[in-house]
């Protein structure tokens, strides 16, 4: 690695450590309780398991929607906590009824939700996909269409991890209700971002790393009257949903990036959102090449601090390669799928053609995210796209 200044802007990624975070891990290893087991009888297993329920009072009050801190189930992701919503809560609630057997999600998921179609196949389910409208919204009406009463599950995000809409989330709760299934949402993009609302929703993914925390740790809330199939076994941790040893420094580390992104969310939102608008602005302008990929407002039905867009004419790699070169750092669409070379999922679904997608393009951030380095990535953006496309700047 060079001396070279980066400007990191893949915070959808993996946000950068907040100093919160990084100060409870430190106070976490100078404690007593330092490597304690929370789940031994003696002080210091007590005292650490005392703390780790602080942080799990923390997330859920800090998550919102009623749940309750037992409801807070620790896990060591985003992905795990995807895994363990989708699987367990279709065989909690096949073993209520077993004519339910099929399980509704959105064509825009992430991979951790829409990777187990193969597996739940193999366990006896049928999943269903929900496709958005163009600007990638799901409507409770489509969702309807597709619910009925064999129907175990429904599990839609509630922002996703690439264009940054927001999804009508209590709509699509209550609709699900209506017809007598569970409802699952992936907060991980929105937890931190924007106030959730999830007062309808069963169960709740959400992960550490993206808002500032640690990576290795995350949280699925469930309400205590649904029923979860737990997916490890042997220890009886999380009062018996997730087997293993708790991460108590994680936890701490969680709760307190948390608390972090979380305060004053308001006035940080209307700040992001404000960066983001100029920026669209900017690189967007008539005669770039570059257009969005949705017409959703930011901080309206967008997160604030994520700007996607698509280059007419050049291919995301180059893209992200030739912004990697001059020190800018983004991806194209989601990282979890960046190795891969075809159009993205999210994108194909809201029925953008090939080509255009092909170019897409994600710059996420948040207050942290000064505007002068944002102003200085559209010029280096603008200068690279029309380079690449033969386009006067």
């Amino acid at each position: 690695m060079s001396d070279k200044d980066f400007i990191y802007l893949d915070y959808a990624a993996s946000a950068p450590a907040r100093e919160e975070s990084l100060a409870a891990e430190r106070a976490y290893e100078q404690s007593p309780i330092a490597g304690a087991n929370p789940n031994s009888l003696h002080s210091l297993g007590r005292e650490a398991a005392r703390q780790l329920d602080g942080a799990r009072r923390d997330l859920a009050r800090l998550v919102g929607g009623r749940f309750r801190p037992s409801d807070v189930i620790f896990t060591s992701g985003g992905t795990e906590s995807n895994n363990l919503a989708l699987i367990g809560l279709a065989e909690g609630a096949r073993g209520r009824d077993r004519k339910r057997r099929r399980i509704v999600v959105s064509a825009i998921e992430h991979d951790s939700v829409l990777d187990l179609t193969g597996v739940l196949h193999d366990l006896g389910f049928d999943v269903t996909p929900v496709s958005p409208d163009r600007d990638g919204r799901v409507s409770a009406s489509a969702l309807e269409h597709a619910l009925g009463p064999d129907v175990a599950l429904v599990s839609i995000m509630s922002a996703n991890n690439e264009t940054g809409v927001v999804q009508p989330v209590a709509e699509l709760a209550r609709a699900s209700h209506k017809a007598g299934a569970v409802f699952h949402t992936d907060a991980v993009q929105a937890f931190g971002r924007i106030p959730l609302d999830v007062a309808d929703a069963d169960a709740v993914s959400i992960a550490a790393h993206k808002i500032g925390g640690p990576v290795g740790i995350g949280a699925l809330l469930v309400r205590g009257r649904v029923p979860l199939r737990p997916l490890s076994y042997g220890g009886g941790q999380e009062a018996g949903r997730r087997a293993g040893t708790q991460d108590v420094r994680g936890a701490l580390a969680f709760a307190a990036a948390a608390k972090a992104s979380c305060a004053d969310l308001a006035q940080t939102r209307a700040l992001v959102a404000g960066r983001a608008n100029r920026l669209y602005q900017r690189i967007c302008a008539p005669g770039t090449g570059i257009v969005p990929t949705t017409s959703a407002v930011v901080d309206e039905g967008r997160l604030p601090g994520m700007v996607s867009v698509m280059a007419q004419g050049v291919d995301s790699e180059s893209l992200v390669l030739g912004l990697d070169d001059a020190g800018f750092e983004v991806s194209a669409g989601s990282a979890c799928s960046s190795a891969s070379l075809d159009a993205s999922h999210v994108l194909t679904a809201m029925g953008i053609p090939r080509t255009l997608a092909l170019g897409s393009l994600r710059i996420s951030f948040d207050e942290r995210v000064s505007q002068e380095s944002l102003d200085a990535f559209a010029d280096a953006l603008l200068d690279l796209v029309a380079k690449r496309t033969g386009r006067a700047k």
